[in-house]
C-alpha cells in the first residue's frame, strides 16, 4: 500500500513491474569484477512522503551525480558512480516524515541552480543575526501624558486613539488630563488601568462606549431614514434635535429637565470603581468650570466622583449646573479643553501627546444657521486650548532652563493627534450615539494613532513633533 501510493506521488508506476536493467552494476573487485548493484527502483519507491524531504534528497542525489560524472571511473559506467541510497532513506522512511528535517540539509553546491540562487541571496543581504531593525528590538520605556479634548459622541475618536497607544508597551501614561467626554475618557483609562493594566484600560474603554451605544438606543435624537440611506451622521434633520434645539433657546434645562436627569449618571456608575480610581497610579487632571467666577478648577484623583465627571461634561443648554461643595459648575471646555499647565507642573513626563477632536482650521464661511452654531461652538471651545499653548510656547522661549519649574517648561515635548475628517461633522453629530457612528470614529481613531506611531514614533521622547511656535505670532 505505502509503496503504491509513493508511486503514485512520483507518477512512476512502471517501476513496479520493470526488472533492473542489466547495466545496473557495481564495481567490486569479484571474479569476474562485476555483480549486480542494489535496486534503484527500489531506493525511489521508498522515498519518503513529505514533499520537501524529498526534494533535498533528490537534490543531493542529482548534485552527486553531477560530481561523479565530471570524474568518471575507468571501465564502470557513470550510473554507478553514484554512492548506495542512504540507509536512513532505505531503512527508516518513517523517520524522515516525522520531521527529521535537518537530516537531509539542503545542498550548496557551484553545479546546483537552487544553490546558486541562496548565494546570491546571501550576497544580496546580510544575515538576520548581522541585521538590526529598530522595530524589533525592545525599546525603552518613555513616559507620556496624554491631554484629551471633549465633544460629546465626538470623544469615541479619542477611544479609537487610546485604544491604538495603550498596544504599545513602550509607552506608559503617567497623567491625563481632560474636559467633557475627554474626562470620561480619561477617568475610565485610569480605573481600567489599576485594575489591570493597559489591557485592563482597553477593556474598560470598550465596555464604557458599548454602555454609551446601548442607552442612545433609546434616545429620541435620531438620524431621519434619508439620513441614513445617504449615509450621513447628522443629526441637522431630525424633527426631535430641530424642535430640542428650538425650545433650548426659549426654555431652560430647569423648565425642561426639573429632576435633573442625566443618563451619564448610570453608566458612570457602571463603568468606573471611584474608590479604586483614587489610588490609581495614573494622575487625573478633570476640568470643570465655575459657574459663578467663570474660572476653571482642576480635580485631582482623590477629589473625582460621579459629580465631577458630570460637570465637566455638563452643557448649561442640556442639563442643570452641577453642584460640588456648594458651587455650581458647567462644562470644562470652556475654561480648559483640556487644561495642560498640570500635566507639566505635576507630571514627570516630559512628552505631551494632546488629541484634539475640535478643528481649529474650518475652510469656508459659514453661512446657515446650524453652520454658523457649530463654527460658533467649535472656535469658543478651541479658545482656552488655543490660549494655554501659545503660553506654553512663550514659556519654553523665556524659562530659565536650569532647574526648578523653568526646566520643566522648556524640556517639554509636545505631539498632537488629529483628523480631517472632524471637519465634515457637525456640531448635532456630537449627540449622536448610534454604535455605528462610535465605532467609525473609533476605527478613525485608531488608524490616526497608528500613522502617527508609524510616521512619528521614533520622536517621541527625543523631540517635539508639534510646533506651537507659530501661535506666539498670533498674539
Amino acid at each position: 500500500m505505502r509503496l503504491g501510493i509513493h508511486r503514485r506521488e512520483f507518477g512512476c508506476d512502471w517501476l513496479q513491474n520493470t526488472p533492473p536493467h542489466c547495466d545496473m552494476a557495481e564495481h567490486h573487485g569479484g571474479a569476474d569484477g562485476v555483480v549486480l548493484a542494489p535496486k534503484v527502483r527500489e531506493a525511489i519507491l521508498s522515498l519518503p512522503r513529505d514533499e520537501v524531504l524529498r526534494r533535498h534528497y533528490l537534490r543531493e542525489r542529482w548534485t552527486t551525480s553531477r560530481q561523479e560524472a565530471r570524474k568518471p571511473s575507468p571501465g564502470v559506467p557513470r550510473v554507478f558512480g553514484q554512492p548506495p541510497v542512504p540507509a536512513v532513506t532505505q531503512a527508516q522512511p518513517h523517520a524522515n516524515e516525522r520531521g527529521h528535517r535537518k537530516a537531509l540539509p539542503e545542498p550548496i553546491t557551484a553545479e546546483s541552480p537552487p544553490a546558486r540562487r541562496k548565494e546570491g541571496n546571501q550576497r544580496a543581504r546580510p544575515g538576520r543575526a548581522q541585521r538590526s531593525d529598530p522595530r524589533a528590538q525592545a525599546r525603552a520605556t518613555v513616559l507620556i501624558d496624554l491631554a484629551l479634548q471633549g465633544g460629546g459622541s465626538h470623544g469615541a475618536f479619542t477611544w479609537g486613539v487610546l485604544d491604538r497607544l495603550l498596544e504599545e508597551e513602550w509607552l506608559q501614561v503617567e497623567a491625563v488630563s481632560g474636559s467633557s467626554a475627554g474626562a470620561m475618557n480619561a477617568a475610565v483609562l485610569a480605573d481600567g488601568w489599576t485594575e489591570g493594566g493597559p489591557a485592563g484600560a482597553r477593556a474598560a474603554l470598550d465596555a464604557y462606549w458599548e454602555r454609551v451605544a446601548q442607552a442612545a438606543m433609546f434616545s429620541p435624537l435620531q438620524r431621519t431614514p434619508l439620513d441614513r440611506l445617504l449615509g450621513r451622521w447628522t443629526l441637522d434633520y431630525s424633527p426631535v434635535f430641530v424642535a430640542f434645539d428650538l425650545a433650548s433657546r426659549l426654555f431652560s434645562p430647569y423648565d425642561l429637565n426639573p429632576r435633573g436627569f442625566n443618563p451619564l449618571t448610570t453608566i458612570l456608575a457602571q463603568s468606573i470603581d471611584f474608590n479604586r480610581l483614587a489610588r490609581s497610579p495614573i494622575k487625573l487632571f478633570i476640568t470643570a468650570t465655575n459657574v459663578h467666577t467663570g474660572r476653571g478648577r482642576i480635580f485631582r484623583n482623590a477629589e473625582v466622583t460621579p459629580e465631577v465627571l458630570l460637570a465637566s461634561a455638563c452643557l448649561p443648554t442640556m442639563f442643570q449646573a452641577v453642584e460640588i461643595d456648594g458651587e455650581p459648575y458647567w462644562d470644562g471646555g470652556f475654561a480648559g479643553n483640556p487644561t495642560i499647565t498640570p500635566l507639566v507642573r505635576e507630571s514627570a513626563a516630559q512628552d505631551t501627546i494632546l488629541v484634539q477632536i475640535n478643528p481649529r482650521v474650518r475652510p469656508g464661511t459659514p453661512r446657515s444657521a446650524p453652520e454658523i452654531l457649530n463654527r460658533l461652538n467649535e472656535v469658543s471651545f478651541n479658545a482656552p486650548l488655543m490660549k494655554e499653548l501659545r503660553m506654553i510656547a512663550l514659556m519654553r522661549h523665556v524659562a530659565d532652563p536650569g532647574s526648578g519649574e523653568g526646566a520643566r517648561w522648556a524640556s517639554m515635548r509636545t505631539h498632537r493627534i488629529m483628523t480631517d475628517m472632524m471637519t465634515q461633522l457637525g456640531y448635532s453629530s456630537k449627540l449622536n450615539g448610534e454604535r455605528a457612528f462610535l465605532m467609525m470614529l473609533r476605527a478613525e481613531g485608531r488608524r490616526v494613532a497608528d500613522q502617527f506611531l508609524a510616521t512619528r514614533g521614533d520622536d517621541v521622547g527625543r523631540r517635539s513633533t508639534a510646533d506651537f511656535d507659530e501661535l506666539l505670532a498670533e498674539c
